[in-house]
């Protein structure tokens, strides 16, 4: 049995911690072969060894442990074969990066272990993770009565993170709090390449290679021929996770020469294969070797050449994708620009560096649908800002290289959508303004009109829904004229919002209907979702709550569909509150969760919510207190703080359907207070919720609420009959 796996990761602790039972063996001889010179002098240690367990007598067979076994290839592997023949009475317990490719050999990977979630800050949820618990552990050897506290909770799962789990630097890692906290520490490392130096003083007992990460890379490397050397130095340069396709645009080798040497790469350890996503196997050098080879090519000269191959693989890949982010393969796309988010943004920095601003600005613009997606929004705000900005900041050689005017009118416009998805409307207005002067001063008639119905949005979203209805109109008009499909529909769902806001519900639905079916022709899940939520907030008005609970649900999958992040917490807020309004979830602690994991999901993206949301938000949480008694609410709180947001998907979708059957009429009507007999009072004007909120001064949460309560309390099963009662007091 071989136990494989990269360097550090515990392949002899596990060896040399086998006790076997009495009377497995009739006897055990243990070897560590990586100091040997040459293969000769192990194999010269192996048949010694073999020797003195043949002398001992018994029925059992002999173990043998040979621990670091890397380096010696063939003629190791051809002796081992000799002796493990069937009258030998061997067996052999072997350690080694790599296979020994014996016959009969059984394999044990060993991997790396769990590291946190994020920089999570809670203590507790981290007492259960390996890689903090090997930490904690060796850090008490050095510093005694260490602990995780709520003050370094952070640090500390940040810096498992940063060292993958490594058992070799964790303990290392640990040893350095003797000088510095674990905030200083993981300060200290954060710089690439810092682990290599600041990580070393292994026991002076431990073989060279397990004393520093510095010689534990250069261990992992001996022996490489210069192929591997080679393709081994530019997957360096990619970020952690890439995929297959990538990884054979930035190889310098021919095709098949890059397979050959890439599988014995992945059979010594120093590429990783990860699971897989949408069926495309990920790849990985891990640390310590990354970073050592990216210190071998910048001390040879060849990084910048391996970054620029890097930095021109992802440039091709994001303007190929852009043109199919709309389409039946939209999910397909987003995904893939999701996964390599890491590389993209490397190649951005690399670009930049080299001046390259101007492809820097295209591709920021090219990446406007995957990034809103991800939820990438202050990323996005920050690269629009830092090149839409009126004087540019020098390259690396000195120089202010210039911006067209297009690309930069076009920036500020991205940079207002960006801002409006973080949930700043009257900044996302200004800067819409602003972009909208640029786009007419240089006549471009597609990018007005698109600027000009990205700030009707903003304006509907900034409470001026008549604002919105005067931008919104021209612009879809000018939008259907150009041929502009996908902007269009857009444009349109964001009408009949701005209209239904208005009261004008017969235009909002033409508008919408409009929106839907131009959506659903190209194909545009994300487009469509928005306008289902559309359909739903109408439904919502009209007490249509089967309809809006539908229309939601199927809003949810379709983001769950793209791994949308951005507008999540919306729509997970607006199931809940209509979870809370019709009695129909599984009960208060379903609700909680949901609307706990949306707070989380809010303070990940940096976004807020606008006042009426917040406003309605807070009244169902206090409701919700009310409901669960004890510590119900503040347990099903927590739960869903920690909930990802693959579970929040399917917590809201395992809800049941709403229950839209009348209210059974109470024995006797109950008095209203003067608060509801105002909102029925309205209602029997006609009045939608959101007009009453509006003219009362309230929520139009707080509406809803009062008109459940004042149809409970006079036995009413709709608004008509609520109608018909307020009639009957007049």
């Amino acid at each position: 049995m071989t136990l494989t796996g990269p360097g550090g990761v515990g392949k002899s602790a596990l060896a040399g911690a086998f006790e076997p039972a009495q009377g497995q063996f009739r006897g055990v001889r243990t070897a560590d072969l990586a100091p040997a010179a040459s293969a000769d002098e192990a194999a010269a240690t192996v048949l010694r060894l073999t020797a003195e367990l043949r002398r001992i007598p018994g029925d059992a067979d002999a173990l043998l442990v040979l621990d670091g076994c890397d380096h010696h290839g063939e003629p190791l592997t051809t002796m081992l074969t000799e002796l493990l023949s069937p009258r030998g009475r061997l067996r052999v317990l072997a350690t080694s990066r790599e296979p020994l490719r014996v016959a009969g050999e059984l394999l044990l990977p060993v991997r790396r272990l769990p590291v946190p979630a994020g920089a999570c800050d809670d203590p507790g949820e981290l007492a259960g993770n390996a890689s903090v618990a090997l930490f904690t552990r060796a850090a008490r050897d050095v510093v005694p009565g260490f602990a995780v506290t709520e003050e370094n909770a952070a640090a500390v799962a940040t810096l498992c993170g940063l060292l993958e789990g490594l058992p070799l630097a964790l303990e290392l890692a640990a040893g350095r709090l003797r000088l510095f906290t674990p905030q200083v520490l993981l300060a200290r490392l954060r710089h690439r390449g810092g682990a290599l130096t600041a990580l070393s003083g292994g026991p002076v007992h431990a073989p060279a290679r397990h004393r520093s990460l510095a010689a534990l890379a250069e261990s992992a490397v001996a022996g490489l021929s210069r192929d591997e050397l080679t393709l081994l130095g530019h997957l360096a340069v990619f970020e952690p996770r890439f995929g297959l396709p990538m990884l054979e645009r930035v190889s310098p080798l021919p095709r098949a020469e890059t397979d050959a040497v890439l599988d014995a790469l992945l059979d010594r350890s120093l590429v990783v294969a990860l699971d897989q996503e949408q069926g495309e196997p990920r790849f990985a050098v891990p640390e310590p070797v990354r970073s050592h080879m990216g210190e071998e090519l910048a001390a040879d000269g060849l990084l910048e050449a391996a970054q620029d191959r890097h930095a021109s693989a992802y440039r091709h890949l994001v303007t190929t994708v852009e043109p199919r982010l709309t389409g039946p393969r939209q999910s397909h796309w987003l995904r893939v620009l999701a996964a390599e988010h890491p590389n993209i943004v490397a190649a951005l920095r690399r670009l930049r560096q080299c001046g390259a601003v101007e492809d820097v600005a295209s591709l920021v613009l090219a990446l406007r649908l995957p990034w809103l997606v991800q939820g990438h929004l202050r990323t996005g705000v920050e690269w629009c800002d830092s090149l839409g900005q009126d004087e540019p900041a020098p390259d690396s050689a000195g120089t202010r290289p210039s911006l067209p005017e297009p690309l930069r009118a076009r920036l500020v416009d991205l940079s207002a959508t960006f801002t409006l998805a973080l949930g700043d409307a009257d900044l996302a207005v200004r800067r819409h303004r602003r972009a909208l002067a640029l786009s007419k001063r240089l006549g471009d008639r597609r990018q007005t009109a698109l600027v000009t119905a990205r700030m009707g949005l903003a304006l509907l979203r900034h409470g001026d829904p008549a604002g919105a209805v005067a931008a919104l109109g021209p612009a879809l008009t000018a939008l259907e004229s150009l041929g502009a499909a996908a902007p269009a529909a857009d444009t349109a769902v964001a009408l009949a919002a701005a209209l239904r806001a208005q009261g004008d519900t017969r235009k909002a639905q033409d508008a919408l209907e409009k929106g839907l079916d131009a959506h659903r022709r190209v194909a545009d899940a994300r487009g469509l979702a928005a306008a289902l939520r559309e359909s739903a907030a109408g439904a919502v008005e009209r007490d249509d709550t089967r309809t809006a609970a539908t229309a939601l649900r199927e809003c949810l999958e379709l983001y769950r569909s793209l791994d949308e992040r951005t507008e999540l917490p919306g729509v997970l807020e607006e199931l809940a509150l209509l979870w809370l309004r019709t009695d129909a979830a599984a009960g208060g602690p379903r609700i909680t969760r949901v609307l706990a994991s949306c707070s989380a999901l809010r303070t990940a993206l940096g976004s807020t919510a606008d006042a009426a949301r917040r406003a309605a938000v807070e009244e169902a949480l206090d409701a919700l207190r009310s409901r669960l008694p004890g510590t119900g609410f503040t347990v099903a709180w927590a739960e869903g703080l920690r909930m990802p947001a693959a579970t929040a998907f399917e917590e809201a979708l395992a809800a049941p359907a709403p229950d839209t059957r009348p209210a059974a009429p109470t024995p006797e009507a109950q008095p209203l207070t003067p608060r509801q007999v105002q909102v029925a009072m309205l209602v029997a004007e006609g009045l939608t919720n959101r007009q009453i909120a509006a003219r009362l001064d309230i929520s139009e949460w707080t509406v809803v609420n009062h008109v459940r309560q004042i149809m409970r309390r006079l036995g009413c099963t709709s608004r008509l009959q609520v109608a018909w009662s307020v009639g009957r007091w007049t």
